[in-house]
C-alpha cells in the first residue's frame, strides 16, 4: 500500500466512510482503524443494499475485499 493512500485514510479516521467490497457489497460506518494491508475497522457499520440498510455494529473488513473507501456525505 502506498504511503499516500495511508495518508488519505488518516484524514478519514473517526468520520463516516463508504466501503465498496468485492461482490458489490457496500458498507457505511465510522472508520475506527486501518492498517497497511487496508484491513479496516468500522464502528456503527451498516450494509447498504438496494436502498435498504442492515445494522451490523462493529466490523473488521479484510483488506483484500476492499475496492474503494470514500467519505460518506
Amino acid at each position: 500500500m502506498s504511503s499516500e493512500t495511508l495518508r488519505v485514510l488518516e484524514d478519514f479516521l473517526e468520520r463516516n466512510v463508504l466501503v465498496q467490497l468485492k461482490g458489490g457489497r457496500m458498507l457505511k460506518g465510522i472508520l475506527e482503524a486501518y492498517d497497511n494491508h487496508l484491513n479496516v475497522l468500522l464502528r456503527q457499520a451498516e450494509e447498504i443494499e438496494g436502498g435498504r440498510t442492515r445494522q451490523l455494529g462493529t466490523v473488521l473488513v479484510r483488506g483484500d475485499n476492499v475496492i474503494v473507501i470514500s467519505p460518506a456525505e
